[in-house]
This record gives C-alpha cells, structure tokens and sequence, in this order.
C-alpha cells in the first residue's frame, strides 16, 4: 500500500465550481467550491467553501467539521436557537442537522465532510 501525499490547502488550489444553493429563502447567494481532497471511496471530502450573502434551507445527510476563515453566518436548527460564527470559529453540523444557513457577510471556509 503506498503512502498519498499531504495535501496542502494554502497553495495550487484548483479551479473553483460555482454553485447557488437549492431552497434559497432570501437573497441570491452564490458558493464557490474548491474540492482539495477525496478519498478514494468517496466519502470522505475537504477543501474551501465560499458564499456570498443570502439564507437557504439546509438538511444535512453528512457530518461536517466547519472552520470559519472570513465573515459570518448564522445557523438556526429548527427547533432551535440561533447559533452566530465568524473567523476563527470551528463547529461539527451533524447528520440530520436541518434548518437554515444564512450568510451574512461574504465568508470562506475550510470543511471536511465525511458520508456515513
């Protein structure tokens, strides 16, 4: 079994994926995605994320580590308080989160998401 190389997140990034969220509620956000790593049975992901402002209906069937780089967003569960992280914060959305995502100021972030 060989041994992958590291994987760096701060230089030869790829090219983005432009994206909108589905079941947007406010706004018009846009979501660039760079994909720096998935492993080779494909449920394990990480890279960077980022959004420009607006709200959308989330349901999560992954975990998600989250590690705020810029901005902010806030995540309601729902049935739940709001939750507000900007940079430096870092959280876990679990699977069978459901509930909203709201950018609030254009953020960036690194994730890592495994499938269950």
């Amino acid at each position: 079994m060989s041994i992958p190389d590291l994987v760096p997140f701060d230089r030869d990034l790829p090219s983005p994926e432009p994206g909108a969220p589905d079941r947007v509620i406010s706004g018009q956000p846009q979501t660039l995605t760079r994909n720096l790593f998935t492993d080779p049975g494909e449920k394990f992901f990480s890279g960077i994320w980022e959004s420009t402002p607006g709200v959308w209906r989330v349901e999560y069937a992954e975990h998600e580590f989250c590690q705020i780089l810029s901005g902010k967003a806030v995540l309601t569960p729902d049935h739940g308080e709001p939750q507000t992280y900007s940079a430096g914060d870092a959280f876990v959305i679990p699977a069978g989160f459901r509930g909203t995502w709201e950018t609030v100021e254009p953020l960036r972030k690194h994730y890592a998401i495994y499938l269950p």
